[in-house]
């Protein structure tokens, strides 16, 4: 997941996405290998002893006292600023925005360092009370940046084209910036705000917003996840919380257990419901508010204007894969099968189908496999990967006892040019390799991105931003398909296949009930964890599968999700879009890796030079139209055959390595994929 940046565009609260990297290098070995695009080149081979798993963000400040004495001097600037500008754009002139875009841009550069400092050191620890503290000093730091900067947000957005053409013809230094303009002021002259009491207004909102967020993360990570203990079969007393529930019902073949663990956080979750839905409530009210004082109609259909996508897209979307989930039947009767047991029940849907599900990968061992799946890409993937993993930039391991938060993303640093911020917690299971890898993914795209244009076009939408990391997971899984035994290549394949059913019906789900539940709470001015329980499970019925046994209680599920109670709101179906967009460029990979290579570097570097489907279209020829969904849950259904076909050739001649089948596997599944 990528996180949200601190680039914020005043008064508007749209949220833009970037991240960049600096050129540190890393110590490695070196072997030769052959680039699809390049010929031979040097490539260099992950040294164990210098990979990091801890951050060190002494670059962005010192101590915590270095960095409230910036949040003071950011607070000065931001009146001189006022003080300089607000005069001088009573009569605009192209020189006078060229100077004031410079000057603002450098303040959002440190007002992103400051934030990310802040973010970062908050979600180590929710319970720290110094950087809650900075955290929420610097959202009022932004919050009062938008203010001084109402002048600027009102002028800049009234201007029609004859007025844009007229200060880039004062001065020509601006038409390289003509698409931020278009992208940021020109597209939202229907969408903005008509004076500064209304940007003051928005401002105090989007305060709320972002407040309430602090909020929901700290009893997500406090309260939510922990839903206390249970006695496993042995006898041992067992913890459930954000990281052991996970493991548990990946690793614990005996299903009494699983059940146990299940059935504690299940009822927890429902008796959380009440004081999450008291915060989802309030949510709800601001963001539909803020949408309304923008003319739009409420905050989804802000989202999918400032995401560039149509209702009618998403539409499609959803009733592709709702009209398709059938495709999953087979794949969960092999799991069924898998398990022996006479119906799935919930807690059978998380287990490593391995005979020995309990398997760690220790994380050197998932770093060289990550960088092995990086052999067919352009070697530029590979730098890239090696600066990060060596820097001290991921933050590795889990610890919930010490108030780390649940989840992971990536956190980018613009403004200093240096390696994004990661922040996983790593169990050591197949989903957390994959979890690395989509973050990493995200790397790419930010050093790329960064490297290539301006600190203002450092950006991208939420489904272009997880192209990237959901084709790094397509590349993982392929690797280890094709290269590992045949236990651990079903146990791959079959994960990723869940994971399928999880970003096609599950994330749609989640935006859908984000949607109806803003829907209630403007009806009703609130709801309580009850209603809300029952929305998400009479949803989850349209999506999920009749062959799982689920409880008949309504389910809390909902209260854990990190993403609804984000400010950038409806996040989760860009999971799906993304991964369908991902799935017709894994054809295009598979087709012509050289040509590929070099679409795929330029499109990563492009950020938000052009719009996100002009761009998509450029490089790929590919639309985001219904065919698009359709197409996925056809490569869905190919996944599904090659894993029955896996598992019968196991079942049968069991060789010692599963290459040559999945050489076979590989190219008729692709062979295939061309005929969609």
């Amino acid at each position: 997941m990528r996180r949200k940046s601190v680039k914020w565009v005043i008064a508007l609260g749209i949220l833009l996405f970037f991240t960049v990297f600096s050129g540190r290098g890393a110590s490695a070995e070196v072997e030769k290998s052959t680039d699809v695009g390049n010929g031979e080149h040097t490539f260099e081979k992950l040294s164990p002893d210098k990979v990091t798993t801890k951050w060190n963000d002494s670059y962005l400040f010192s101590s915590g006292e270095d960095a409230l004495k910036e949040l003071e001097a950011l607070k000065k600037r931001s009146e001189e600023i006022n003080e300089t500008f607000r005069p001088e754009f009573e009569n605009l002139s192209g020189p006078v925005l060229l100077d004031y875009l410079e000057t603002d841009k450098e303040f959002s550069k440190s007002l992103e360092v400051l934030y990310i400092y802040a973010y970062t050191q908050n979600s180590k620890n929710m319970n720290d009370e110094f950087f809650a503290s900075l955290l929420a000093d610097s959202q009022d730091l932004v919050t009062k940046y938008r203010k001084s900067n109402s002048f600027a947000t009102l002028k800049l957005t009234s201007l029609n084209k004859e007025g844009w053409d007229r200060l880039i013809s004062e001065e020509p230094k601006l038409e390289v910036y003509r698409p931020y303009f278009e992208a940021t002021y020109m597209r939202f002259a229907e969408h903005r705000p008509m004076n500064e009491s209304q940007v003051t207004y928005l401002a105090d909102l989007e305060n709320q917003r972002m407040k309430l967020e602090t909020k929901a993360l700290y009893e997500i990570t406090n309260n939510v996840t922990m839903a206390g203990n249970i006695t496993l079969e042995n006898g041992e007393e067992f913890q459930i919380n954000s990281q052991s529930y996970n493991i548990l019902l990946s690793t614990d073949k005996n299903q009494e257990d699983r059940k146990r663990g299940y059935e504690r956080r299940f009822y927890h979750l429902i008796n959380e419901s009440d004081s999450m839905a008291s915060i989802y409530s309030e949510k709800a009210r601001l963001d539909d508010l803020v949408a309304r004082q923008l003319n739009y109609t409420d905050y989804y259909n802000s989202s999918l204007y400032g995401l560039y996508l149509t209702q009618a897209q998403i539409d499609d979307m959803n009733t592709v894969f709702k009209e398709r989930k059938g495709v999953f039947e087979s794949y969960n009767e092999f799991r069924r099968k898998k398990l022996g047991v006479e119906r799935l029940k919930p807690y059978d849907l998380m287990l490593q189908l391995t005979d020995k599900p309990s398997k760690n990968y220790t994380y050197i061992e998932s770093l060289q496999e990550i960088q092995k799946s990086y052999s067919g890409m352009n070697p530029i993937f590979n730098e890239i990967f090696l600066k990060t993993v060596t820097g001290n930039f991921i933050d590795v391991y889990p610890d919930p006892e010490h108030g780390k938060q649940p989840g992971g993303y990536s956190y980018g640093l613009c403004a200093l040019k240096a390696p994004t911020l990661i922040f996983i917690n790593y169990n050591g299971l197949i989903n957390d390799q994959k979890t690395l890898t989509h973050e990493l993914g995200h790397n790419a795209n930010s050093y790329l991105m960064g490297n290539s244009v301006d600190y203002l076009y450092c950006s991208e939408q939420i489904y272009e931003a997880e192209i990237p990391s959901t084709f790094n997971e397509e590349l993982f899984v392929d690797h280890m398909v094709e290269s590992s035994d045949k236990d651990t290549a079903i146990m791959v394949l079959a994960d990723h296949i869940a994971a399928y059913q999880n970003l096609f019906t599950r994330q749609p789900m989640i935006t859908e009930f984000e949607y109806k539940a803003h829907q209630m709470c403007a009806e009703n001015g609130t709801v309580s964890g009850a209603e809300l329980n029952a929305l998400w499970t009479g949803l989850s019925k349209e999506y999920r599968s009749d062959s799982v046994e689920y409880y008949t209680e309504d389910s809390g599920e909902w209260d854990y999700i990190n993403h609804i109670y984000f400010t950038n709101n409806y996040y989760t179906f860009n999971y799906a879009v993304s991964k369908a967009i991902t799935l017709a460029l894994f054809k295009q990979y598979k087709e012509d890796p050289k040509t590929f290579n070099k679409n795929y570097v330029a499109y990563l570097s492009a950020g938000s030079t052009m719009p996100p489907e002009e761009k998509l279209k450029k490089y790929f020829g590919i639309e985001i139209n219904r065919q698009l969904f359709e197409d996925a849950m056809s490569v869905v259904k190919l996944r599904i055959q090659d894993l029955n076909k896996l598992e019968k050739e196991t079942n049968g001649s069991k060789p010692d390595s599963a290459v040559e089948t999945l050489n076979v596997y590989s190219g008729t599944f692709w062979n295939e994929r061309r005929k969609v």
